[in-house]
């Protein structure tokens, strides 16, 4: 009778089978790796090329980014000027300020006295002479009320509060530039997400031919394996895993290049932003993000091999 088999057997024969896939694949992995760098002026063409039609759109993206940062850095932009009449005293604006100040929808109320705004008015226009020349100043108190929230509409509607208070001459505000730059950014947005798609079909295409060449000069190598019985999939492999060096690679190469546009321009804009009084600064690629380009572009390099070593494959028949 002959014996039986230990029970254990199926499974380390399935967890040597298990092992053995995972070694082929990180064997033609690190083999990929290695043809590229044995090719360094080719392959670093190739990767730099994916890196700018990469870049393209991260750097579109990072517009759209930097134009939402700035309109929220801009403290002052949805301020609404609250000019109060005439006969309005200035115990009568500071206690009218304090109800303001308790409302959940304004963050800040500022009073300028006459005095004051005369003197900005004065510095600022240039007519310093003429408004001597005035008996008296003709300037209210003003009250620069600054909403809780920033969107053109919701500062609006605040503007119109304010302009149906007893106390208020005039409530002005300025937003349309706002509302001007916020379209303009969306039609930015919008044409991110086409470049993107066709950015990334560009990529898929050169992925595509670059493998195309690589299996043509390979062809030779090919047919053998093939006569030793080797099937697609098994000689696809390769260019697959280089296919997805390529795109790494390119990805990577874009976030370099996004980031050293941004240190090139950071020290301009930061000095602009100084001239209006304000904080902002160029928002850079997270770490998300980085990951996500340096994916993506793997993603695109692995789809392009594969596309190219399918349909160049069948045409090797022995």
């Amino acid at each position: 009778m002959p014996a039986p088999r230990s029970a254990s057997r199926p499974p380390a024969h399935r967890a040597g089978r298990v092992r053995g896939y995972f070694t082929r694949h990180a064997q033609n992995l690190v083999g990929a790796l290695g043809r590229l760098y044995d090719q360094p002026l080719a392959s670093l063409m190739t990767v730099a090329v994916i890196g700018i039609a990469l870049a393209l759109p991260a750097s579109l993206y990072l517009l759209v980014v930097n134009g939402r940062a700035l309109t929220g850095s801009l403290d002052s932009a949805a301020d609404v000027s609250v000019y109060l009449r005439r006969e309005i005293s200035p115990a009568t604006a500071e206690a009218l300020a304090g109800r303001l100040r308790e409302r959940a929808d304004i963050a800040q109320v500022r009073i300028i006295d006459p005095e004051e705004a005369l003197a900005d008015f004065q510095r600022l226009s240039g007519f310093g002479a003429a408004l001597d020349a005035l008996g008296e100043n003709p300037l209210p108190v003003t009250l620069v009320v600054r909403p809780a929230h920033r969107q053109p509409a919701a500062a609006a509607a605040l503007a119109g509060e304010l302009q149906d208070l007893p106390e208020t001459e005039l409530a002005q505000i300025d937003t349309e530039w706002i509302t001007r730059l916020d379209a303009l950014l969306d039609i930015v947005r919008r044409a991110v997400a086409l470049a993107t798609a066709i950015l990334a079909l560009g990529v898929v295409i050169i992925v595509g031919n670059t493998i195309r060449l690589d299996i043509q000069n390979r062809r030779a190598e090919i047919e053998i394996i093939k006569l030793i019985g080797a099937s697609d999939g098994f000689i696809r492999r390769p260019f697959l895993y280089s296919g997805f060096w390529y795109g790494l690679a390119g990805g990577l190469f874009a976030a370099l290049l996004v980031d050293a546009a941004l240190w090139t321009l950071s020290g301009a804009v930061g000095n602009v932003a100084g001239l209006y009084d304000s904080t902002f600064a160029l928002q850079g690629l997270s770490a998300g993000t980085v990951l996500a380009l340096i994916g993506l572009g793997a993603l695109l390099g692995w789809l392009g091999s594969w596309i190219a070593a399918a349909r160049h494959m069948r045409r090797i028949e022995l």
